[in-house]
């Protein structure tokens, strides 16, 4: 589905600009006590969880709904200890006070006072939504709600009880493999899901959604770099259920024009947040290159396979469009701040960062970053795998503000970091 361009319209007064991470401004809330719950299906996964660091970063406070099949509950903890937070809350009930109040970066007073220099800054330190004063006093908390977006009750009852303004879904299967071999369970999961979701959003008045879609709705390139005009042919399970969810979002956003819908396309995301502390941790079988690389690198495996060398491409591997994971989640903050202001009831974005590389470049910048020697052999092409993928994310840039900035170099640093770390 192709959406048109929204109208950018500024409403009343309840916005202040800040910096993008594209330099350009962006309106963000104004500094309020209380800064909006906004609720993150899925918000414990790899994406889900970089985004909520984000958010808590520009003064929103995130609700986590997760039934942890993919993913665990300490990256909760984790991102506690991101950001200096104490509170604790699972499934709404708040935890201990705070004991240690030196985990506040410099400018700490400054920043409870107001939503930091620059929240979007590589590794910026974000501050607590509301100000901190007697020593007995919280730090906001992050709620983590246990359960399925198919269960419409407890998602309505997360809406109602939170006071939810806006909704990031993440949540679904996302396994192009797995999608062959078990389709109804992706349907199930995924269009079934979101359908659950849409219903106890509408019946709490919770109207603003951005929906996590995929590059894979636009199947077999036509044509490079790939735009959101690009035809939408998806080849797979897991790319068709995000084409059918599109198709559906543009169905309700035609019948109902109080919905506010962005719907992100993404590319390949990799990399961590530089703490090493939340990153990549695939449940199963990784679904792209950079945990694999990772595990050549750690000793986990022997060597990388590498499929196909005789593609028609700068060292005859495969090209794809590899986008630093807290690029893709500032691309949300972006997106969230755009419903605020847009007059059309849909759009798509394409998230990437506009430029292809090899498998044999990430592996020469893995090596770099790593200091390991990452050997690899070549294999067979896959069946289905394209020469090359790769984004024009020119309307991202115009319309939300935003670019990706942070280099391949950066995503291998970051995913190693978060290798050594956190896995064994």
């Amino acid at each position: 589905m192709s959406f048109p361009l929204a109208e950018h319209r500024i409403f009343g007064d309840m916005t202040t600009q800040v910096p993008s991470p594209s330099g350009k401004p962006i309106k963000m809330p104004a500094n309020r006590p209380d800064g909006p719950r906004i609720l993150l299906t899925g918000g414990t996964g790899y994406i889900g969880s970089h985004t909520a660091l984000v958010l808590m970063g520009a003064g929103y406070r995130p609700v986590i709904l997760d039934n942890l099949g993919n993913s665990r509950q300490e990256v909760i903890a984790d991102l506690r200890r991101i950001n200096g937070l104490g509170g604790c809350s699972v499934d709404g009930e708040r935890g201990g006070e705070i004991k240690n109040r030196d985990h506040f970066p410099a400018k700490s007073e400054e920043n409870r006072e107001r939503f930091g220099e620059n929240p979007h800054k590589a590794g910026a330190s974000s501050a607590p939504s509301r100000p901190i004063h007697p020593a007995s006093d919280r730090l906001p908390d992050i709620p983590f709600v246990r359960g399925d977006v198919r269960d419409t009750e407890l998602v309505g009852r997360t809406l109602a009880e939170y006071d939810i303004r806006a909704v990031l879904h993440f949540a679904g299967l996302k396994a192009v493999g797995e999608s062959v071999e078990r389709p109804m369970d992706y349907y199930a999961n995924n269009v079934q899901g979101t359908i659950s979701l849409l219903q106890a959003m509408d019946n709490h008045a919770v109207r603003r959604l951005i929906f996590s879609s995929s590059a894979t709705v636009y199947g077999d390139p036509q044509y490079l770099p790939i735009d959101e005009a690009h035809p939408t042919r998806p080849t797979n399970p897991y790319g068709r259920t995000k084409w059918h969810i599109e198709e559906m979002l543009g169905d309700l956003a035609g019948s109902d024009n109080r919905w506010r819908i962005a719907c992100l396309r993404y590319f390949n995301p990799v990399g961590a947040h530089e703490s090493g502390l939340i990153g990549e941790r695939p449940s199963g079988i990784p679904n792209n290159l950079m945990p694999y690389i990772a595990d050549v690198a750690a000793g986990n495996l022997p060597h990388l396979n590498v499929f196909g060398s005789d593609y028609d491409t700068i060292d005859g591997t495969g090209v794809r469009d590899y986008i630093h994971v807290m690029d893709l989640a500032e691309g949300h903050l972006a997106a969230l701040e755009y419903l605020e202001t847009q007059t059309t009831t849909i759009d798509a974005f394409n998230l990437g960062t506009g430029n292809g590389f090899s498998v044999l470049e990430m592996i020469r910048a893995f090596e770099a970053a790593s200091g390991k020697k990452i050997p690899y052999r070549f294999a067979p092409r896959r069946p289905g795998d394209i020469a090359a993928c790769y984004a024009s994310a020119d309307k991202a840039a115009v319309r939300l503000g935003w670019e990706a900035r942070r280099t391949v170099e950066e995503m291998c640093r970051g995913a190693w970091r978060y290798r050594i770390i956190r896995l064994p």
